[in-house]
């Protein structure tokens, strides 16, 4: 039998039950569109998730930190191995020049940089306005190499120069002004001198101030990172007030220091790059692990969402073999007569598949239809009334997502199980005895 004569005779038979068939379809309509509703919904929140934390983080940076695990000499108890390398009696693992040369040297590092809280008590001062910023050294001549997005000047850090945060910058005050007064407007930083005041105390509770000036040279876009309220400077003036407050020299290879930014070149690299210095001994973490967590989480939720319109077809594919099985009872002496007149098993059996892979079909392309609607809507309404609910922070900006293969898949699903449904009629229809067929009443 020929491909056109087969869907003609198909179609024919399919539009002789028309309210039994629509009955039949409208199973697998409701379905496929649980289907794609529920699987877009996972996709949507699941994206509207990754996209938000690709917006705070660099998912190819890793923050390394040292490893106080305090041994018998308590956690801050330091011993030198050979060599220069950090560690304790305890297995303390300090983040020392030596053993941030050997974390560079690892495979797929980009780069990896010294930062640092600098433990200064210290404020920043603009005429008598004054701010608190959190002092933050890196040991880079370039903050660029962050990728910190720029509002503003340049990020280069010369001696004498300083960078300083979005929310930083808005956050001077002045400590003179009376109750019920107007605030003053907050200063143009850029490319202006400003007091840096840092303060020490004696054993006897006074106070020492030594004052720098620096250079605002650039101010950084928000990021909502730790760098919107940072003040930046270079790790070797940082240094140098630190020893003024201490009164001692630092000595990195016994203190270390208090953060390495680790960069890989590959980002499919990163968590097998934390591995390797976490395996170290170091205390690795990276943005990469939450946005694989992320997307564990909304899989199993895209499988539990699937599986629950999965149930729906299964339903729905109970009625399709329903329905070819009556169909067999209703024809059974025109299957004899077909057979009487020539027709192979293997042509009864094409018919009947046939019909069950039509009512599949017919029931996906409703269903993606009445999905992709859905979903919309969906999309508009929770958008709308998450927007209106929101106290801050990035909008959502869909609540659904529907990729292109998963109608395609949700259609061909949906004509698979109308096959497998019709499977066993069209087999009972094929090994018909025509004389027998023809016998039933």
């Amino acid at each position: 039998m020929r491909f056109g004569d087969l869907l003609s005779l198909v179609l024919y038979n399919l539009g002789r039950r028309k309210g039994r068939v629509a009955l039949t379809t409208l199973g697998v309509i409701i379905g496929t569109a649980a289907v794609i509703l529920l699987v877009s919904l996972g996709l949507g929140l699941q994206r509207n998730a990754t996209s938000q934390l690709w917006g705070i983080s660099d998912l190819r940076r890793i923050e390394v930190y040292p490893n106080y695990g305090g041994g018998e000499g308590g956690p801050m108890a330091v011993v030198i191995e050979p060599g220069g390398k950090g560690g304790t009696s305890g297995g303390q693992k300090l983040l020392t020049p030596a053993a941030i040369e050997e974390i560079r040297a690892l495979e797929g590092v980009e780069y990896a940089i010294p930062r640092n809280w600098v433990r200064v008590s210290a404020v920043l001062k603009v005429g008598r306005l004054e701010n608190y910023p959190s002092l933050l050294a890196v040991d880079t001549d370039d903050l660029a190499i962050f990728d910190y997005p720029l509002e503003a000047g340049t990020t280069r850090l010369e001696r004498g120069t300083a960078i300083i945060g979005s929310w930083a910058a808005r956050q001077f005050y002045d400590p003179r002004q009376r109750p019920g007064q107007e605030p003053p407007p907050q200063p143009e930083l850029l490319n202006q001198q400003v007091r840096l005041v840092l303060q020490k105390w004696t054993q006897d509770g006074q106070v020492i101030t030594k004052t720098v000036n620096l250079r605002i040279v650039g101010i950084l876009a928000e990021s909502r990172s730790e760098a919107d309220g940072a003040l930046f400077v270079r790790m070797d003036e940082a240094t140098a007030w630190e020893e003024w407050a201490r009164g001692q020299r630092i000595n990195r290879n016994r203190e270390g220091y208090n953060m390495l930014v680790v960069r890989a070149r590959d980002p499919d690299k990163v968590l097998e790059l934390a591995d390797q210095i976490n395996a170290m001994g170091y205390m690795a973490s990276t943005p990469q692990s939450f946005v694989q967590g992320i997307n564990n989480f909304y899989l199993v939720l895209q499988l539990i969402f699937g599986g629950v319109g999965a149930i729906a077809l299964l339903v729905a594919a109970i009625g399709i073999a329903n329905t070819m099985t009556m169909a067999i009872l209703e024809r059974t002496r025109e299957i004899g007569l077909m057979k009487a007149l020539g027709a192979t098993n293997r042509d009864v059996l094409s018919i009947f598949l046939g019909e069950a892979a039509g009512i599949g079909f017919l029931g996906g392309l409703g269903g993606v239809l009445i999905g992709w609607l859905g979903s919309a809507m969906l999309n508009v309404v929770a958008v709308t009334y998450l927007s209106s609910q929101s106290q801050g922070g990035a909008p959502m900006t869909a609540a659904t997502f529907t990729p292109l293969w998963l109608p395609l898949f949700a259609l061909a699903f949906a004509t698979l199980i109308g096959l497998i449904s019709g499977l066993y009629p069209a087999l009972r229809a094929a090994t018909l005895v025509p004389v027998t067929a023809l016998k039933y009443e």
